[in-house]
């Protein structure tokens, strides 16, 4: 069964947001940290994997990610530090 990801990058504590949806959590987050990705991620320096949710529905996360993109920032935040109250960047964690 394929699976797809909601994942908010970072740019620090704090910092500035970003929200995208994916197949391939390991590959886009890569893609993001050496600037493959052209725009935003790479203009603001968000580099950092802080929170991702995984679904077996491409629709599902899909309206996740355009849900999540509406809310406001402090709820953003929320959601990231109640599991990643330090903000750790989840990526190193996930390729060792």
């Amino acid at each position: 069964m394929r699976q797809y990801f909601v994942y908010i990058l970072a740019s620090k504590k704090n910092g500035t947001l970003y929200i995208g949806v994916t197949n391939n959590l390991l590959k886009r987050v890569y893609e993001h940290k050496n600037n493959i990705v052209r725009g935003f991620t790479e203009k603001y320096n968000v580099h950092n994997l802080v929170y991702y949710e995984i679904y077996n529905n491409i629709g599902s996360a899909i309206n996740r990610e355009k849900q999540m993109k509406k809310w406001k920032r402090q709820w953003k935040i929320e959601l990231i530090e109640k599991t990643n109250p330090q903000w750790n960047d989840l990526y190193f964690e996930m390729i060792d």
